[in-house]
């Protein structure tokens, strides 16, 4: 794919992501992701001879495809069923409209990590786009969350203000297990664009506390800064990850043993990026967090805000695991050979 081909598809889903966050009515909440999600499927796999990619386009087609389904078919029935404001019917298609946004923005959220984490074997494809290349992976990662707390915000206060119970509900189950979920499965990650993968899907458990929370206490404003640090820090992660697999050509969080000692400038931005992730003050993330925290608790939150200290205090602890290996430079797996070869000696 030549590189104006690239752009184009760059910047047409980014049109998609614009309009999707300033949407007015169901059409365009249909229309707009599906531009974004079709240049998604062509940016993933744009490596053609890449067979990772090859396939992460087609899981995220199919995923894609069956979205679109469920999107149309919702916005059928909450049409259907808005002059009964308080059917059912109006909350099930609140629902699945929600469901159909983020699976066709994002399309293995936080479902493909609860069908395949398992306690006996390692998580495999985490997300379809962390087979692809690390520049898409970056790009969709950012532009797909910001459309998505956008649009939220947009659907539940304009069309869905009168059902605000049942989306309540359906956001705090959703924050909890993202936080949750996406925190203890990025643990278990032997590759620094799946460990960020799940480790966004925790922060966007983060977010859905100030879409929450509402104008009432400054949620909105606290989602947004919260937002702009995010997208800050993740795209200075995927620089640096960048920059290292362009000199090496590996993504594995061991091949990151002693960089600080070969580039300390690359080390440092990393570890920077890394921590101000986790929300270790004084870095931008940690005053992010606690202003976002802040209005989840002036809300009455109490327990989305306790779940995401907790969380966040498991996301600085691979954070840091990643930054001492930066460090020190030492290996424990190589280590723990060469002490069991040595010792018959």
């Amino acid at each position: 794919m030549a590189i104006t081909e690239f752009l184009l598809f760059i910047l047409t889903a980014t049109i998609g992501g614009m309009f999707l966050c300033g949407a007015n009515d169901l059409i365009t909440i249909f229309v707009a992701p599906e531009c974004f999600s079709l240049c998604s499927y062509l940016l993933s796999g744009y490596t053609k001879k890449d067979v990772r990619s090859n396939e992460a386009t087609m899981k995220y087609l199919l995923m894609g495809g069956a979205s679109s389904s469920i999107l149309l078919q919702e916005i059928v029935n909450g049409l259907i069923n808005t002059q009964m404001y308080n059917s059912p019917g109006i909350s099930i298609a609140l629902i699945f409209i929600t469901v159909g946004i983020g699976f066709k923005l994002s399309p293995a959220l936080l479902i493909n990590g609860l069908l395949t984490y398992t306690k006996e074997c390692e998580v495999r494809n985490p997300l379809f786009d962390s087979n692809s290349p690390t520049p898409v992976v970056a790009f969709l990662s950012v532009t797909s969350k910001v459309a998505a707390s956008a649009s939220a915000t947009r659907i539940f206060d304009i069309p869905f203000y009168f059902s605000s119970n049942e989306w309540h509900l359906l956001l705090e189950i959703l924050a909890i297990l993202s936080m949750i979920l996406g925190n203890l499965i990025a643990i278990t990650q032997t590759s620094m664009k799946r460990m960020l993968a799940y480790s966004s899907i925790g922060q966007i458990g983060y977010v859905i506390i100030g879409i929450i929370v509402g104008d009432s206490n400054d949620g909105y404003a606290s989602m947004i800064t919260y937002m702009l640090f995010y997208i800050s820090m993740n795209l200075g992660t995927f620089a640096c990850i960048v920059l290292f697999g362009l000199r090496t050509g590996t993504e594995n969080i061991r091949d990151y043993a002693g960089l600080y000692t070969k580039d300390p400038f690359l080390a440092l931005s990393l570890a920077l990026c890394l921590l101000s992730l986790g929300g270790l003050p004084p870095l931008a993330g940690f005053f992010g967090k606690l202003y976002l925290f802040w209005c989840g608790w002036q809300a009455g939150l109490y327990l989305l805000v306790l779940i995401g200290l907790l969380t966040s205090v498991v996301s600085i602890y691979y954070y840091l695991k990643i930054i001492k290996l930066l460090m020190t430079g030492r290996n424990q797996e190589i280590t723990l050979t060469c002490e069991i070869i040595e010792d018959p000696l």
